[in-house]
C-alpha cells in the first residue's frame, strides 16, 4: 500500500483523499451488510485470476484508483499494465489481479465505476484536444463536476490532454454576471477582490464587446468571453492584442471547436468534459485455471 500511495502522490493526487473515496464507495455498495450473492455461492477460500480489459478504444485514467479499490478490499497481488493517460485499443488488458474470489467480486463494481468514468472523461477530453490541434488554444475544464469527485475528474481531464481551471472557489476569483449585479458594477467587484484578496488571480466574464472594452482597463489576468460568436472572438482577440488571456465559453461544440480555437483565444472552457462524458466500456473477466 505504501508504494501505491507514493504512485498516487506522483500523479498529483492525495492518497488520503483517494482511499477515503474508495472506503466510501465500498461502504455504499455493501449498504451496511455483506455481498450475499458471493457469500452464498463462493467458498471463502476460493481464489481466482482476473483481468480488467478495455472493451472499447479510448484514453484510460483512474488505474491507480482501481488499484486502491483492490488493495482496500484485500487484493494485494495485481499489476497495472498501462500508464495513466495511455491510448488503448479494444481488448487491451489494463490490470491483472490474483486473489480471493469474494474479495475481487467485492472490489469489482467500485473499481470499474471509477475506472470507466474517469477513462470516459479522458477519452472525451482527448477528442476535444485533437479537434483543436494545429492551434495554440488549450481545452480547459470547469467546476461542473460530480460532487466529491472533482479532484479525480480534473485529473482525468489532464490525462486526456486538457488543462484545469481552478480546483475550487478559494484558488482564484471569477466575476460573473450575478456578482456584477449584486455589487453594482464590474469595477466595484474587481476592486473589492483586489483589496480583500491581493495576489489572487481574477477572471472576469463578459458577454459583449462593450463590456470587454470596459474590462481591459482593469487589467485582469483573464477574460471569459461568454456565448460569443466566432466573429466576436476574433474581434476580442484583436482588441486585447495579447494584453490579457482570453477564454471562450458557451455555444462551443466539438464540431465548431477548431473555428473558435483558430480565433486566437487561449482557452476553450468545456463543461461537457466532466458533466457529459460517456463511460468507457471496461470489464473485469475471470480467467479459468488450467
Amino acid at each position: 500500500m505504501n508504494q501505491l500511495r507514493e504512485n498516487i502522490k506522483t500523479l498529483g493526487l492525495s492518497p488520503n483523499h483517494i482511499f477515503q473515496q474508495v472506503k466510501d464507495a465500498i461502504a455504499e455498495d455493501l449498504a451496511g451488510g455483506q455481498d450475499i450473492t458471493s457469500v452464498a455461492t463462493i467458498s471463502e477460500s476460493a481464489v481466482v485470476n482476473a483481468e480488467f480489459i478495455s472493451r472499447s478504444a479510448g484514453v484510460v485514467s483512474g488505474l491507480h484508483v482501481a488499484a486502491a479499490v483492490l488493495e482496500y478490499c484485500g487484493i494485494n497481488h495485481y499489476e497495472v499494465l498501462v500508464d495513466e493517460g495511455a491510448k488503448v485499443s479494444a481488448g487491451k488488458v489494463l490490470i491483472t489481479a490474483q486473489g480471493n474470489t469474494r474479495k475481487l467480486l467485492l472490489a469489482e463494481r467500485s473499481a470499474l465505476n471509477f475506472l470507466s468514468h474517469l477513462s470516459g472523461i479522458s477519452t472525451l477530453t482527448n477528442q476535444w484536444v485533437v479537434a483543436v490541434s494545429g492551434t495554440k488554444c488549450q481545452i480547459r475544464d470547469t467546476r461542473k463536476t460530480t460532487p466529491g469527485l472533482r479532484q479525480l475528474e480534473k485529473f482525468a481531464v489532464r490525462m486526456g490532454g486538457g488543462v484545469n481551471h481552478r480546483l475550487g472557489l478559494s484558488q482564484a476569483a471569477l466575476i460573473k454576471d450575478n456578482h456584477i449585479l449584486a455589487t453594482g458594477s464590474i469595477s466595484k467587484a474587481f476592486n473589492a477582490i483586489k483589496k480583500e484578496f491581493p495576489g489572487k488571480e481574477i477572471e472576469i466574464e463578459v458577454d459583449s464587446i462593450e463590456q470587454l472594452k470596459e474590462v481591459i482597463n482593469l487589467k485582469p489576468e483573464l477574460i471569459l468571453l461568454d456565448n460569443m460568436s466566432v466573429e466576436q472572438c476574433i474581434e476580442a482577440v484583436s482588441i486585447t492584442a495579447g494584453l490579457v488571456a482570453l477564454e471562450a465559453s458557451g455555444g462551443i461544440t466539438i464540431n465548431n471547436a477548431k473555428a473558435y480555437a483558430a480565433t486566437g483565444v487561449n482557452y476553450l472552457a468545456i463543461g461537457a468534459l466532466t458533466h457529459s462524458a460517456p463511460a468507457l466500456d471496461i470489464g473485469l473477466d475471470f480467467k479459468r485455471g488450467k
